[in-house]
């Protein structure tokens, strides 16, 4: 369990709920609107953002690009007992838990649609990876939803999905689809016990086409190794009241998977994505020891220099007087055992 983290002004945290049952069919509601924390971004502000050239870095900051970091290397030796990561770009990790290999947001796609070209390769060929024994999905749009690399997964790969999302999925032919509200959890069974996986908010929202706005949920995920040792995985968020509330609920996160990229311009990208000095608030909220950036490097999908955020997260959590060793600021295709230095 995570040791020396931040002690949260808390009363004792109400009890996890029992976890459901995995693949069953749920009714949901229609949309999931009510669960915005900010309004959406209507046609002026999208008129406005194109008009000022916010939608991509200035062209002298391009040159940053050939600077960010990328280091791809063999995925470390696991046993039941490990936890590790090896980050693949923007929100996609290989986590080894309790025995099981786990995929987030796999994107391996070089472009989505909407964007330009990946700006750094994927960190981990395909061919190179483990056999996939999970996938968790934050929500859909299509950075973090990437049709093309789910396909080529096994149609029996258990996807652990937002509510609302099962749907999409089974038509795909996915027969292990299990889609999950806030504070709702499955386990998976694993070599050494079994590893919890429970949905928790975020700041964001969802949308796929024109019609489908909000139509399923978003939110993160904290996996808990069968040693109680946690991961939370935020997915795609801003900055809000839900990071000190999953701290309440889920003590002791050990490794807390937090966002840093695409946040400028401020004015539009606040309630959605948190910028690196948030990020280090953020994990300060929930508690947890270790801050690993994530979703910058690897997309731009903003204006700020393709470097800033690494320079600024950096910053912030010195400023903050954490140990830097707890800054897991990773290259690309890079790998970290918790535990070793």
């Amino acid at each position: 369990m995570n040791t020396g983290t931040p002690v949260l002004p808390h009363a004792t945290p109400p009890p996890l709920g029992e976890p459901r049952p995995l693949g069953e069919t749920r009714t949901w509601p229609r949309d999931f609107t009510d669960r915005l924390t900010a309004p959406l971004p209507g046609v002026r502000a999208l008129a406005r953002i194109a008009r000022d050239g916010k939608l991509r870095p200035a062209p002298e900051a391009l040159r940053e690009i050939q600077e960010l970091p990328f280091a791809p290397g063999p995925m470390p030796a696991t046993d039941l007992t490990t936890v590790a990561l090896t980050w693949a770009g923007h929100a996609s990790w290989i986590i080894r838990i309790g025995g099981l290999t786990v995929l987030t947001d796999p994107v391996w796609s070089r472009k989505i649609l909407g964007t330009p070209a990946r700006v750094t390769p994927v960190g981990v060929r395909w061919e190179d990876l483990p056999d996939i024994d999970a996938v968790v999905i934050s929500h859909n749009h299509y950075d973090h939803l990437d049709a093309p690399t789910l396909k080529r997964l096994p149609r029996e790969t258990p996807l652990l999905l937002p509510a609302g999302l099962a749907p999409w999925a089974r038509r795909r032919g996915f027969t292990q689809v299990t889609d999950l509200d806030w504070w709702e959890a499955v386990e998976l069974p694993a070599p050494g016990g079994p590893v919890r996986f429970d949905f928790v908010p975020a700041h964001h929202w969802s949308k796929r086409t024109l019609t489908d706005t909000c139509r399923s949920l978003w939110g993160g995920w904290v996996l808990t190794a069968p040693d109680g040792r946690r991961v939370h995985f935020a997915g795609d968020t801003g900055y809000g009241h839900w990071f000190e509330e999953i701290g309440r609920r889920y003590v002791g996160i050990d490794l807390a998977l937090l966002p840093i990229g695409a946040y400028d311009p401020r004015w539009m990208l606040r309630p959605v994505h948190t910028d690196p000095e948030e990020a280090v608030r953020a994990c300060r909220d929930l508690g947890a020891r270790v801050l690993v950036p994530m979703h910058w490097s690897t997309f731009l999908l903003s204006a700020e220099a393709p470097m800033e955020p690494l320079h600024r997260v950096r910053a912030a959590w010195a400023a903050a007087g954490r140990p830097r060793d707890d800054l897991w600021d990773l290259p690309v295709g890079a790998s970290r055992v918790l535990g070793e230095g």
